[in-house]
């Protein structure tokens, strides 16, 4: 199963894919679209929406996994947010991929144990799972795979675990 995790962010729109049999997670590829904060708003959103479509379709995953809204500094923060989750729904409902949604404190306790994780902690165990030595830098790319990581878990059912290693095929 391959499964794209996002992390909606108007400046920087962190990505992460992963393969994965429910017990076997490996790195596909990750990353962050990030247009210029000059843009005005409506062209930053198309062109997140341009970038994660266009990454959708390369990979044709079985799953998109996008993180929910939890707090932003402000209203209009909050706001900003919104639209950005909402294009990246829309991408992954034009594509016809199986669109799931988890909150930032299910993500931190799937993947760290705890759901008050802090980034640096969430990084780490991100870095581990996908077998990638010492960890992996917080950040939007981390994040986002940390989301893809969770829907894995959570997809997989009470017997799965969360483990490095090779996984068994790819979908063609």
């Amino acid at each position: 199963m391959v499964i794209v995790g996002v992390d909606p962010g108007s400046i920087r729109t962190g990505y992460g894919a992963i393969a994965t049999d429910g017990r076997f997670h490996q790195l596909l590829e990750s990353g962050a679209i990030a247009p210029s904060s000059r843009l005005e708003l409506p062209e930053r959103l198309r062109l997140i929406h341009e970038g994660l479509r266009a990454l959708l379709v390369r990979l044709r995953p079985d799953a998109l996994a996008v993180e929910d809204l939890f707090h932003a500094k402000s209203a209009k923060s909050a706001i900003v947010l919104g639209h950005v989750r909402g294009v990246a729904l829309l991408a992954g409902a034009e594509v016809g991929v199986r669109v799931l949604s988890y909150s930032p404190a299910t993500v931190k306790a799937q993947v760290s144990g705890e759901g008050r994780a802090q980034k640096g902690q969430v990084a780490l165990m991100v870095g581990h799972l996908l077998g990638l030595g010492g960890g992996m830098a917080p950040g939007d790319a981390a994040d986002a795979l940390a989301v893809a990581l969770c829907a894995a878990l959570l997809e997989a059912g009470p017997g799965a675990s969360l483990r490095a290693g090779a996984v068994a095929s790819r979908r063609p």
